[in-house]
């Protein structure tokens, strides 16, 4: 496992490989802002579905996320600052453990960029495989995290704030795994190259 400030580069010589061997390239957003930009269907429903997911067990009120009838008050200290910086770390985690062998894996890369946290692998993964580790930090911090808090009483605001937040980080995560849904048969395998994704039959 490698770590690093940016996320890998694609190598065109590495693309020309493997479309030879019969690797097909997967049609996804060039960039980062662009990913961004698609997933802004999958953020709104994300984040409504969360909301849905905490009023399960708790009321959901305006004054939760800093809104009366006569103010917004956004209030940033140093333990929101260092929740939030926990929230990004364990959903990159989240990524990174479902990857087979991760830790002695010379083709996974994990790190932070302006856009946030990544991981990224090189490694050949399953569909199933693939998607487990794009959606596993939405499905384990959206939906069973919340339903254990709401369990034993123990859903406060701050979660709910954090909840919320892993679920419109996770939109370009929902993006990617509709992506995969799509584009991949089932059974295949997936393979990146820097930032673009190819799939083959097994």
């Amino acid at each position: 496992m490698k770590i690093a400030a940016d996320v890998p580069k694609t190598n065109e010589i590495t693309h020309l490989k493997l479309t030879h061997n019969g690797w097909t390239q997967i049609q996804e957003p060039e960039t980062s802002s662009k990913a961004i930009l698609l997933s802004i269907p999958f953020m709104l429903a994300a984040s409504i579905f969360s909301l849905l997911i905490i009023s399960l067990f708790s009321d959901i009120t305006l004054k939760d996320f800093g809104i009366s009838k006569d103010s917004l008050i956004i209030t940033i200290n140093l333990g929101v600052i260092v929740s939030f910086i926990l929230l990004v770390i364990v959903h990159e985690l989240l990524h990174l453990i479902f990857i087979p062998g991760f830790a002695r894996s010379k083709k996974t890369t994990v790190g932070l960029t302006i856009w946030g946290g990544f991981v990224a692998t090189e490694e050949e993964l399953s569909r199933k495989r693939y998607l487990l580790v794009t959606l596993a930090p939405f499905v384990i911090l959206t939906v069973i995290v919340p339903m254990l808090l709401g369990v034993f009483g123990l859903m406060t605001t701050t979660f709910k704030w954090l909840i919320f937040l892993n679920a419109i980080g996770s939109s370009v995560d929902l993006l990617i795994a509709a992506m995969i849904l799509k584009q991949v048969p089932r059974g295949a395998i997936l393979i990146q190259n820097g930032q673009r994704t190819y799939w083959k039959s097994a």
